[in-house]
């Protein structure tokens, strides 16, 4: 994958810098590891930022350079793979699955299956995951293949482009048809894991709309503004409805053995093509029998 641009007409941009800043929208930290690794290039020249421009020339930049990533072992998986290009590995990731290694889950989280699948097709990357689910929450997890597509959908993450939805299932009954969860969230106190609603906290807003109550339950659907650890679990646990199964924010269920929360649908615009993407993974069993 290589970023492209031509220079149309002198003072159009001072140096090759400008460019990496303003046309391709790359970090300090990126361009930097770009220019140690002479993957910058001017008239196919490797280029190091303040060479100045004129019409006609072209300024080129390499992603597809290889990467080291030895601290995560490959475990063979039978990922399900809901979208993938020269950018993107998008999957649904089941239950009981982390996402990253961990000292009880070396060889058998998420990253590690994608580290093998990686392996398979001979692509020499970093594991690079642009969102996060909790280790028991199912659902569409999208996975970088460069730095580069990491930081251009972590930006739209943090302008609010970038869609998140969920679907889950509530203790109780909702009375409403809708609403806004505006509560800030903060670590709690003397816990690594959990969190709450806190005056102290950052602000979190979680939208939601009920889509059916049952006799003990509800299914309702979650769209976040923001992406804090736990927030839509948290923000059911503050409202008196927790999730389902929850026994972290709310109680074990005899219905389901885990927190009944789905990841079901991801909206961003593809840094490369320009073009809206929109991936929608199917409820699992356990919480598609309960509805």
């Amino acid at each position: 994958m290589k970023l492209e641009y031509k220079i149309i007409k002198d003072n159009e941009y001072y140096n090759v810098k400008e460019i990496l800043k303003e046309k391709f929208r790359l970090s300090n930290r990126l361009i930097i590891k770009l220019k140690k690794t002479k993957q910058i290039f001017l008239n196919n020249k490797p280029a190091y930022g303040l060479e100045n421009l004129h019409t006609g020339d072209i300024i080129k930049v390499n992603l597809d350079f290889n990467e080291t990533n030895e601290n995560i072992r490959p475990t063979k998986m039978n990922l399900n793979i809901l979208y993938e290009d020269n950018s993107l590995l998008i999957v649904n990731k089941p239950s009981n699955t982390p996402i990253h290694p961990s000292m009880n889950h070396y060889t058998d989280s998420l990253s590690n299956g994608v580290m093998y699948y990686f392996n398979k097709i001979k692509l020499e990357r970093k594991i690079r995951p642009v969102n996060r689910l909790d280790k028991n929450t199912t659902g569409i997890v999208v996975f970088a293949k460069n730095e580069y597509i990491q930081e251009q959908l972590i930006q739209q993450m943090k302008n609010n482009i970038f869609k998140k939805e969920y679907i889950g299932l509530l203790k109780g009954n909702l009375d409403n048809s809708n609403g806004t969860i505006c509560a800030p969230i903060a670590r709690k106190k003397n816990s690594i894991i959990e969190r709450e609603v806190s005056s102290v906290g950052n602000i979190a807003i979680t939208h939601y709309e009920l889509i059916k109550n049952y006799n003990e339950y509800c299914l309702v659907k979650f769209l976040l503004e923001t992406g804090r650890t736990h927030q839509i679990r948290v923000h059911c646990s503050y409202i008196n409805h927790s999730i389902l199964g929850d026994t972290l924010y709310g109680n074990s269920s005899s219905l389901i053995n885990r927190q009944a929360l789905h990841a079901y649908k991801v909206t961003f615009i593809h840094p490369i093509i320009n073009k809206k993407i929109e991936i929608i993974a199917k409820l699992p069993d356990d919480i598609k029998k309960l509805i």
